[in-house]
Parts: C-alpha cells; structure tokens; sequence
C-alpha cells in the first residue's frame, strides 16, 4: 500500500464552502505575497517561492493554479508550463532548462509540470534509460537542496485523481466543444498505463521527499476541495518559510483590506 493509496478522496467542500474558504486564503495570500516583494511591511525581499504543481492527466492543475493566482497582480508572480523538451533542450543536462525560470529573492513563481518528467513520463515511455531516471532522484535532492539553502520556499504537490474520476473528466472533455481540445490522444496512452505511472509516483514520493522540499499529496476527486487545500498549504508554507529565514509574520488584516 503507497502513499496514494492513505488520501482520503472522497473530500469535498460545496460551493458555498469553497467560496468563503478560498476569500479568506485569498486575503493572506496576497498580504504575504506583498510582504515577500517588499512592497508592504518592512519592505524588504522575502525568500523565493517556487510552487511544483504535478498530477495525474485532468486532475485540476490548470484549475487549482488559477484560483491559486486569481487575486494576485499578474507583476507578482509568473506561471510557467513545462512540456516535452526541445530539440536543443535535450543536448543538455535535464535541469537545464528549468534554471532560467525560477524566482529570485523577493520573487514567485509557479509550475505546471517539472523537473519531475524525468522519473515519470521520462521514465514510463522510455525517454531515458534505466540509468539515467535511477540517476535523477538524488540530483533531484541535490538540486532542491541547492535551493533551499540559497533560501528557496519550495513547494510541491501532486494532484491525485481516482481512475473512475478521471475517465469522467476524460469524458466530459470529450462532450464540450470548448475543452475537447484539452482531451488528447497521449492522455490516452497514459491512462492506459496507469499502473506503470502509479509505481513511478510512489517512487518519485518515497526517494524525493525531503525536509527541506516536502510532497504535499492532494485529494482531487473534489475541485473545489483540492483549490482550496493547494492555497492554504501555500499560504502555511510560506509562513514557515518566512519564520525560518528570521522574517517577521504580517498580522493577519482586517478583512477586506487586501487589495
């Protein structure tokens, strides 16, 4: 039994609950993030933020990171989405191309997919040999770790679906003429390995999760549970975060006081 396999998804909220959950993380996510910028409080750079959003295909990515963004200056923070790499990507190192995207002090980004492609999809179709994945979980640590001693928040998830959810979602897609887009034929082909998948995440779990760059496991079966968990998990993250690197925590505003 993995870790998986302990999320409880049958979590939900409504929508009403939803609503007042994520106005509430909204407020502090934005203080905290104006805090880290330097633009409110003592108006000095905050550590970094890095948010690593991975999930099985339809499990809300996209979803949770716009509600997770939704109140925020598009100057504050920048979402970036990692696909297959290039031609010219592949003639270097795998980490290579993710370096030029991450945030410095005082900065906030978010991404859609990773670094993490090597020890799933990489791994699962064959993109890399057996040597080069085993290889990839302890630069992956090195690489965090690099991070995180610079003063990196780094924060990880992965959106977890049950397989009957995500045929649904498969086939919803299918059905709207405006999200029929989003429904491909390698969605498919992953699916069909699923079990293949399966393992590589649990392993992905057990061999990088670390202290100073934890996996936060999301039951997705409910979107409106997994937006919310993904803001407040941010939102406690960045508190620690801004705790360990000896800055003084905002007290929490008045509400609607956030602009």
């Amino acid at each position: 039994m993995g870790r998986l396999d302990d999320l409880d998804l049958s979590a939900s909220l409504n929508r009403k609950e939803e609503a007042r959950d994520l106005d509430r993380a909204w407020e502090r996510l934005t203080q905290l993030r104006l805090t880290l910028g330097g633009l409110i409080g003592a108006r000095t750079l905050g550590p970094p933020v890095c948010i690593v959003f991975e999930g099985w295909d339809a499990s809300g990515k996209g979803g949770a990171i716009k509600r997770l963004v939704a109140q925020m200056d598009p100057r504050h923070v920048r979402v970036v989405q990692f696909s297959a790499p290039s031609s010219n990507e592949r003639r270097h190192h795998f980490l290579w191309r993710f370096f030029p995207q991450l945030p410095g002090w005082g900065g906030m980004a978010v991404f859609d997919r990773s670094w993490y492609g090597r020890v799933l999809v990489e791994r699962v179709d064959d993109l890399a040999t057996r040597e080069q994945w085993l290889r990839a979980y302890d630069e992956i640590n090195s690489f965090e770790r690099t991070l995180a001693d610079e003063g990196m928040i780094l924060i990880k998830f992965w959106l977890h679906i049950s397989e009957r959810e995500q045929l649904k979602r498969f086939e919803r897609r299918g059905d709207d003429p405006l999200k029929v887009w989003k429904l491909t034929e390698e969605d498919w082909h992953n699916r069909a390995k699923r079990a293949d998948y399966a393992q590589a995440i649990e392993d992905m779990v057990a061999r990088t999760d670390q202290p100073y760059a934890p996996w936060h496991l999301i039951a997705g079966n409910s979107k409106r549970y997994a937006r919310v968990k993904v803001i407040q998990t941010v939102i406690e993250r960045i508190e620690r975060g801004m705790t360990q690197w000896g800055m003084e925590l905002p007290p929490p505003l008045e509400s609607g006081k956030v602009a």
